[in-house]
């Protein structure tokens, strides 16, 4: 009996030990420019605890989404598989892309071993996440307010208000902790009187993704509503609630372009970037320009190497090459790599590769069709709509957002020892 009490003692004990660790990894994200070993702090501990966890409970949990877990690491396999190409001068920069992408392998192994946390763990991580993008939103708000003339006239030349993580990454954060409120909210998955604190959060949060007007946050913010919108109809039977969600998205962006001279100046940035694509020269001092050229510029390397890519270290040098000869005109200090990481897997893996990487990445998803997993959803919705503008896999804050609240909402399927009255975060 003693025997037995000690052991569950211990389970409960590496159970909350890995909360610590996950959340080491989440707050990662927004002190890589203070502490930057946090995150690979978070996630070494995190295997060592699973490993304990799992010798303590003799043997791997069983697991329903063993292969999702599997297949996220062959995201990693890709990586080192497709080193056979690097060329001779090249291979600093394999290491360098092997040690960024090994949270690939390590991470879904941990979760693999750990099995399911308890629904209260789960749900205390998700509200850290949404205090650490309030806190966040709040200094950059705060800055912003402190130099607001010099920051309306940035607006004007592709440049962002400073936010912690950089404002792409951010903008994204903001988002999913928005659907991750709206949800605990909706569910109940929050004591009452955390309710008006959550709800206050969720609104600031929302009226702060205008105010930073980052393209990409806000293309994630309103296709995430249209979403809940059509949910709410076809599925919820909510129709008053779709109606107010509806029209909150067709007024907010009018009311945000009169009042927010961010958002405003951003649209004009934006418009004045679109006219100018045509002048391969505008690449130089343009945002959107520069990623249309890089796009072109990545499009004819595929052509040429169709099956198997370039190689991931041996890209920049390729891509400084097809620059070169395609648009000379542009400056080699505008040269960038294509923002898409669709067409940056494509350039680098080839048409298997990004085949390869398309499956493994999405197989988790799919796994967990037909349950409910809103936030997987969203997460996965997130992610993807940044796939098409960015590479975000191939920046440590980008990977590690990417992955830990894949995981974390994967975790959120699997089942718990401890019983739970409380929405399980999914």
């Amino acid at each position: 009996m003693n025997s037995v009490k000690v052991s569950g003692t211990l389970v409960h004990r590496l159970q909350l030990l890995a909360v610590f660790w996950c959340g080491c990894i989440i707050l990662g994200l927004f002190t890589g420019n203070i502490v930057r070993v946090l995150p690979s702090l978070g996630i070494l501990g995190l295997v060592a605890n699973s490993i304990a966890y799992a010798y303590v409970q003799g043997g791997i949990p069983r697991s329903r989404f063993t292969p999702a877990y599997w297949s996220l690491m062959g995201i990693f396999a890709i990586h080192a598989l497709w080193g056979i190409q690097t060329q001779e001068g090249n291979w600093d920069e394999f290491t360098r892309g092997i040690l960024l992408q090994s949270p690939f392998l390590v991470l879904p192994f941990a979760f693999w071993l750990l099995g399911g946390l308890p629904g209260r763990y789960l749900r205390g991580l998700y509200l850290f996440f949404i205090g650490l993008v309030t806190l966040s939103a709040l200094g950059s708000t705060g800055n912003y307010l402190l130099h607001t003339a010099q920051i309306h006239k940035m607006y004007l030349q592709s440049q962002i208000m400073p936010t912690v993580p950089d404002h792409i990454r951010f903008s994204l954060m903001v988002t999913y902790a928005i659907a991750i409120g709206s949800m605990l909210l909706w569910k109940d998955g929050v004591p009452q009187n955390w309710r008006k604190w959550l709800g206050t959060a969720i609104v600031f949060l929302i009226v702060y993704q205008h105010i930073l007007a980052v393209r990409s946050g806000l293309l994630t913010l309103y296709v995430l509503a249209s979403v809940a919108v059509v949910v709410l109809v076809l599925w919820e039977r909510k129709y008053k609630l779709a109606m107010l969600g509806l029209v909150s998205m067709l007024v907010l962006p009018l009311l945000s372009y009169t009042v927010l001279p961010t958002f405003h100046n951003k649209f004009l940035n934006t418009q004045e970037d679109v006219g100018r694509v045509e002048q391969s020269g505008s690449a130089n001092n343009y945002s959107l320009v520069g990623r249309i050229y890089s796009y072109k510029v990545a499009l004819q390397i595929v052509q040429e190497h169709p099956w198997v890519g370039v190689g991931r270290a041996n890209m920049e040098q390729a891509i400084a090459q097809e620059y070169q000869a395609s648009f000379p005109q542009i400056n080699p200090r505008a040269y960038i790599l294509p923002h898409n990481q669709f067409l940056f897997n494509l350039v680098a893996f080839g048409g298997i590769g990004i085949l390869l990487f398309t499956v493994f990445f999405y197989l988790p998803g799919i796994r967990v069709w037909p349950r409910q997993a809103p936030l997987l959803l969203s997460h996965y919705l997130i992610v993807t709509l940044s796939f098409l503008v960015e590479y975000p896999l191939e920046l440590q804050v980008g990977l590690n957002f990417t992955l830990i609240f894949l995981l974390l909402a994967l975790n959120g399927q699997e089942k718990s020892a401890e019983s739970d009255t409380s929405w399980r975060p999914v």
